[in-house]
Order: C-alpha cells, then sequence, then structure tokens
C-alpha cells in the first residue's frame, strides 16, 4: 500500500513543486510508439507532398501529417521535447510557407500570363517525378500548415503554464449546532 507521500513509480518522489508535464507525459507505451511512429508520419507526409501536385493530397494533407508527428511528441513527452524536436518559431514558419507559396506564381506574371499559371521542367526526375511551380507552391503551404498547426496545439497544451489559473481557497464551512 502507497503512503500518500510514495511514487507509485520506483526512483521518483512525489513533490508538489514538480512540473505538471512529468506527471502527464509518464506513458510507456504511448512513448514507445510515438518515437516509432514519427519517422513514419514524416516520410509519410513528404511522400504526400510529392504525390499531391497530380492527384489530391499535397501540401495540405502533408503538412497536416508532418504536424501530427510533432503533436504526438508533444502528447508523449510534453511541450518542451516537441520543441526541441523542431526549434523553430511556428509563426515564422507559417510566415515563410506562405511567402514561398506566392512567390512561385510570379513567373507566370512576368511571362504576361496570369498569376500562378503553372510552369513544369521538360524532364521527370527520377524517383521524385515532375517538378514545376505547382509543386513548389504545395512546399509553401506544407510549411505553412506545419508552422500553423503546430502553434496553435502547442498554444493549447501550454495554455495552462501560460495563463495560470487563481488558486482557489476553500470557503469556511460551518459547522450546524447539535451535529
Amino acid at each position: 500500500m502507497l503512503h500518500r507521500n510514495e511514487s507509485p513509480l520506483p526512483n521518483r518522489p512525489l513533490s508538489r513543486s514538480t512540473p505538471r508535464d512529468s506527471a502527464l507525459y509518464d506513458s510507456l507505451i504511448l512513448r514507445t510508439v510515438s518515437r516509432l511512429m514519427m519517422p513514419l508520419l514524416l516520410l509519410l507526409s513528404i511522400y504526400m507532398l510529392l504525390r499531391g501536385h497530380n492527384l489530391p493530397g499535397g501540401g495540405f494533407i502533408g503538412g497536416l501529417l508532418a504536424s501530427s508527428a510533432i503533436i504526438l511528441q508533444m502528447v508523449a513527452f510534453g511541450p518542451k521535447t516537441a520543441r526541441r524536436i523542431l526549434p523553430v518559431n511556428y509563426l515564422l514558419l507559417a510566415a515563410f510557407g506562405v511567402f514561398f507559396g506566392a512567390i512561385w506564381g510570379l513567373p507566370a506574371l512576368f511571362a504576361g500570363l496570369p498569376y500562378m499559371q503553372a510552369f513544369w521542367l521538360p524532364e521527370p526526375i527520377p524517383g521524385v517525378g515532375k517538378i514545376g511551380t505547382p509543386v513548389l507552391f504545395d512546399i509553401g503551404v506544407y510549411f505553412t500548415v506545419i508552422g500553423v498547426t503546430t502553434k496553435i496545439a502547442l498554444l493549447l497544451v501550454e495554455e495552462p503554464t501560460l495563463f495560470p489559473l487563481p488558486v482557489m481557497k476553500p470557503a469556511p464551512v460551518e459547522q450546524e449546532e447539535g451535529a
């Protein structure tokens, strides 16, 4: 039987000063699965990014898969670990993605064609396929989606530490006479 000040896990003392992250992210199964899933989800996201210019998918679904890999690490290990995995400013990553995607519409304007008119390399690249401005636009969407969705998830996870709730004091209970 555990006493009040004993930890159910060996060599882990319970303390009121222990950060919330350490108690929340202690699932051995989740940590193991998330370590295995991270490279698979990232490879799948790149595959979806590269196949998307000819088929449904592309930058959006690839970005969602990549950010889900980071968010899975966040759930398994906590937000500090997720920030170490990809140590970038996610808002700047999203802004870069928008800028990078928008730039690839300019070659068509310089050629006197409508904005975002597609240009393709004449020969496909072995193992990758045809490369053109739509693929580069999808890469911009990919970065934007990773930046936005990961930043939203981090804000939701870190919300209690950014905006802590005040500690509620118990109200005094008056005891009835004769009880």
